[in-house]
This record gives C-alpha cells, sequence and structure tokens, in this order.
C-alpha cells in the first residue's frame, strides 16, 4: 500500500476526511519560504558534520555505500543533555479524553510561527520495505539540530530509485495521507515543562516539541505508521522476528518485549552456528491478519552502546552514535566511550548489513509468538494454549522499567508494569491489538508463549537457558508438562525454576501477579474515559485463573 501525498483541487477541503486543523496546520510548515530539503543521507552526514557540538570519530563507516553514504563517511557522535530517554508523560493524543484540538490547535500555529526566522531541514523517507506496507513520511527539523535530520534518514529509508519503483507499484491507500512530524527541540511552554508529543493519529501527523533525544523521533514517526497498519488488517508489533530456515521446514517466530528484555539479543542470537538464521527486524514489524506475512518497518538498528565495549567486533556496522562519550586512543585518533559510563541508555544506529542474513519481508506466516516478561511469579517459560488467554497475556505484559524511558517526578523507576503488547505507542484502542493478535492465535493457529527473562523469585533467569529453551521449540524437541492445575498453560520441567503452588508464599506472590493484570484491565473499563475497555471475555480469561489459587 502507498499514501497520498497530492489531491485534484476538488479534493482539497473541509469534505476530504485526511484533512484536519492538526493536519493542516503541521503540513502547511512543511511548505514556507525558510525550509530546505534535504535529499539524501550523504547530504544530510554534511550537515550534521558541521553541525554544532557534533563529534566526528575516527572510527570509518563500514560500506558505506549500502547506507547512501560517501566512501570518506565517519562515524558521529552527538550528546544530548540531561535527558536520554524518551517521554511517555509528554504524549497527547488526539481522540484521546482531555485532549482539545482547539486548544492544541493554538500551540501548534504559535510553535510554527516561532520556527519562521529560522532555517528549517525537511527529509523524507518510507515507512516499511515493501510493496504490501509502505507509507510515505516528512520530517521538519530547525536548524542546529541537523543530527535529527542525519540519524531519521539512517533510521528508516531514505527516498531511492529502487523504493520509489516498489512504493509506486504498491496499492494506493486514498483514505491515508504521508505521515508529517513537524519539530522544534528549543520549544518551551509552561503548560509542558518536560516537552509535548503531539499525535493526530487518523490524520498521520504529529509535532514533537521541546524533545531532542531522537528516540522521540523515531518512535513519534514509527506511532503514525503502526497506527495505519492497525487500520488495514496488520497487527503492528514493537518486537523482532526471526526465522529458522531448517532443513526439513521454516520456523518463524516473534519477541515481543520493551528494551532490556532481550528482544534485540533474542532476535539476533546466532546460537553458535547451529542454524541457518534470516532476521526481519528486532524492533519494528507488521504482521498481515489476511495471510501471516510479516514486513519490516525499518532497514537499520537503534541499539544500546551498554553492552558493545569499543573493541567489539559489533561496532564495526555503526552508522551514528548517541549520548556516549569519546575519548583518544593510543595512536590519537577520537574513539567512543560506552557501557553507558556517560549516562544510561547510550545509542547507536547500526548499518542494515550488521544481521548478515537480512530481508524486508516474510511470505511464511509467524508459527510463534513468544511474550518476554519480567516477572518473578512466572517460570523461565510458559505456554499458553488458550487463545483468549494468550492474547490477554499479551495485553498484559508485565516488565520493568529501563533507561530508555525519561519519568514524571514521583514514578517508581523499580515498579512492576503491565505495557500491552510491549508497545507504549498505541494510539488506537487496546481491543484493536487485542482481536488483532487474538485472530492471529485462533484462525492461524500460532503457538503462544511466555519467557521471563528477569528473575523466577529470587533467582536469575540466565540468558544461556532462555536460548536453551527456544532452541528445544525451534527444533520441535521441548517437553511441556501441565502445570496443574491451569488448564490453558503449560511448563517445562527445569531444576531449580519449578512453580509449587504448596509453597504459600509463592501462591500468594502468583495470586499478587495475577491480580495486578485483574486489576489493570478492570482500569482499562474506566481510564481514558473507557478507550482502552477489552471485552469481557479477557477480565474473565484472568478471573479464572485467580480462582484457582485463591
Amino acid at each position: 500500500m502507498s499514501t497520498s501525498s497530492r489531491f485534484v483541487r476538488e479534493r482539497i477541503g473541509r469534505d476530504n476526511p485526511l484533512f484536519s486543523m492538526s493536519r493542516v496546520t503541521i503540513e502547511t510548515a512543511f511548505y514556507g519560504n525558510n525550509v530546505v530539503p534535504v535529499v539524501s543521507p550523504s547530504e544530510a552526514y554534511k550537515l550534521a558534520k558541521n553541525s554544532a557540538g557534533t563529534i566526528v570519530t575516527d572510527l570509518p563507516v563500514y560500506k558505506p555505500e549500502k547506507a547512501g553514504l560517501d566512501s570518506d563517511s565517519k562515524v558521529l557522535l552527538f550528546n544530548d543533555g540531561a535527558v536520554t530517554g524518551r517521554c511517555a508523560s509528554a504524549r497527547r493524543i488526539v481522540g484521546e479524553p482531555g485532549v482539545n484540538e482547539t486548544e492544541y490547535g493554538a500551540k501548534l500555529r504559535e510553535a510554527v510561527y516561532k520556527t519562521r526566522n529560522r532555517k528549517m531541514y525537511h527529509a523524507q523517507a518510507y515507512i516499511g520495505l515493501d510493496r504490501d506496507f509502505m507509507v510515505k513520511a516528512h520530517l521538519l527539523v530547525p536548524e542546529t539540530h541537523e543530527n535529527l535530520i542525519y540519524n531519521w534518514l539512517l533510521n528508516f529509508q531514505p527516498i531511492n530509485e529502487f523504493y520509489n519503483e516498489m512504493y509506486e507499484s504498491s496499492e494506493r491507500c486514498e483514505n491515508e495521507g504521508d505521515i508529517f512530524v513537524f519539530s522544534d527541540p528549543e520549544w518551551h511552554h509552561p503548560d509542558h515543562p518536560l516537552g509535548l508529543s503531539f499525535f493526530d493519529p487518523e490524520h498521520n501527523c504529529a509535532a514533537i516539541l521541546g524533545m531532542r533525544y531522537f528516540g522521540e523521533f523515531k518512535k513519534g514517526t514509527l506511532t503514525l505508521a503502526w497506527g495505519c497498519a492497525n487500520r488495514h488488517g496488520f497487527a503492528a508489533c514493537h518486537g523482532g522476528q526471526k526465522r529458522y530456515n531448517l532443513q526439513d521446514r521454516k520456523f518463524v517466530v516473534g519477541f515481543f518485549g520493551l528494551s532490556g528484555s532481550g528482544k534485540s539479543t533474542l532476535t539476533h542470537a546466532k546460537h553458535n552456528g547451529k542454524y541457518d538464521v534470516t532476521v526481519l527486524h528486532d524492533d519494528a514489524f507488521v504482521i498481515s491478519s489476511s495471510d501471516g506475512s510479516s514486513v519490516a518497518l525499518e532497514p537499520s538498528y537503534f541499539d544500546k552502546t551498554s553492552d558493545y565495549p569499543l573493541n567489539s567486533e559489533d561496532n564495526k556496522f555503526l552508522l551514528s552514535v548517541q549520548n556516549v562519550g569519546a575519548t583518544q586512543d593510543d595512536e590519537g585518533r577520537i574513539v567512543i566511550v560506552t557501557e553507558d559510563i556517560r549516562n544510561g541508555n547510550g545509542r547507536a544506529i547500526k548499518s542494515k548489513i550488521w544481521s548478515p542474513n537480512r530481508v524486508d519481508k516474510f511470505d511464511e506466516p509467524v508459527e510463534a509468538i513468544i511474550w518476554l516478561m519480567k516477572d518473578p511469579s512466572i517460570p523461565p517459560v510458559v505456554k499458553v494454549n488458550d487463545p483468549v488467554l494468550a492474547s490477554v497475556m499479551g495485553a498484559t505484559l508485565a516488565t520493568k522499567r529501563t533507561s530508555a524511558e525519561r519519568l514524571a517526578p514521583g514514578v517508581d523507576p523499580n515498579a512492576l508494569v503491565i505495557e500491552p503488547y510491549a508497545n507504549p505507542f498505541r494510539t488506537y484502542p487496546l481491543s484493536d491489538d487485542f482481536n488483532r493478535f487474538l485472530e492471529l492465535f485462533t484462525h492461524r493457529g500460532i503457538n503462544c508463549y511466555i519467557f521471563n527473562t528477569g528473575h523466577f523469585g529470587e533467582k536469575k533467569v540466565p540468558k544461556e537457558l532462555t536460548l536453551q529453551i527456544l532452541e528445544s521449540i525451534v527444533e520441535n524437541r521441548a517437553e511441556f508438562l501441565p502445570w496443574e492445575p491451569f488448564e490453558e498453560l503449560e511448563i517445562m520441567f527445569i531444576e531449580g525454576f519449578l512453580p509449587d503452588l504448596s509453597d504459600e508464599s509463592y501462591k500468594k506472590l502468583l495470586r499478587e501477579r495475577l491480580v495486578d493484570r485483574y486489576n489493570f484491565l478492570r482500569s482499562r473499563e474506566v481510564e481514558r474515559g473507557g478507550f482502552d475497555r477489552l471485552p469481557q471475555e479477557a477480565v474473565e480469561s484472568i478471573s479464572s485463573l485467580m480462582k484457582i489459587v485463591e
């Protein structure tokens, strides 16, 4: 599918559902005489290289032509100040209770007006890498913030001849306009001390104001693309997906988890060369409800640098780096200092070729979905055999907050939190995701597993154990036993990690976690005016488990 950029004059007006107050205000800013187009990553590189505060390291970009860069390109480093993570509390979404579009329309108009004396850069890219799902996106960024344009073009698919032909040959979706994102990182407003990320999802537009962390721009753009996918028969996936090319079959598995859950680790795990593996992506893709195929939304990878010391082979594939240190090596060359010494959540954009067996689409339908959680009441692996409960467990995915999120004052960073389907970037009702995944589990026969990648009680689940469990599932040799007295759940016999319901302290912990899930689902019935209410069968599936452990 493709989106609409231009309209016959008869369709330009209030009767066209693609236009709204927010959409018209934001898109209009892109046509000012202070706007300069940035048409390629190589052009954006030159701008970012010369932008105040940029550090040009002595690390060469590996195979730069693959990313649309010149042969002498170096890894660029740009650091933010105090803020090095996303801020969920700054999001405002048209259609949600308390978001008055007229009020925010005035704020948007004022924000655009105040950029009139500044040079603004306009970049374009595609979100979605196959003709089955492609959306054209536009970003507008003020001068002095060139690294945002550069990183955005590295993260998404820049416009080029190959993808232009693919886009033009895809089916035109007449009721979807291009994505437009306006930004001003230097914006200030007393109503929004943490900044403002404003979304009008039905009209594919956003404004990111008072925020300069690149993750806001990446996830802000994906927010709109995922909403578009949801409207057109796709499950929006904040996760990773890979295909095991076995001798007798192909096995496609998706991993869903927040930053720090092991999503990227499992997606890129090489298993010591045991398998021929193909990767789709480790962060953003969509699954077709009609045939179970999947499309990646981004070519590159926005990865943490904390686990990659300077000499790590993975750093060979760096394109740009954010929020890490710099120093000189023994030959006087400027290099990066990773491992989160400067601050938490150091990040890098890595080339698509980091994953050697990478494709943009899986024609083969997904066979397994794994919810990655950090919940001490859950054994290392649980198989969920009931489709409703499988989707509910995704809707009540439990984890702990990470350094990738900027928290409002008073929020406990150590509290267990529930993030439905590991996707805090949803702009549509939660029931849409619930029904999409329920459809996949019911009609496509997808198997559902929960992997606990945190602690079971006080005992850490080692990464090696998680990989062993995954390999047994892939090879179809996993032995699951009924988790009595639950009819819908099965577990593996793993010494030291067996749940014991005769242990009153464990039984109490398990019940508390189920109550957390139940209360979360019930809270959706009233919070945000019931915007995220789930069907009663979802609540009842958790309630039935609670009754068993009473």
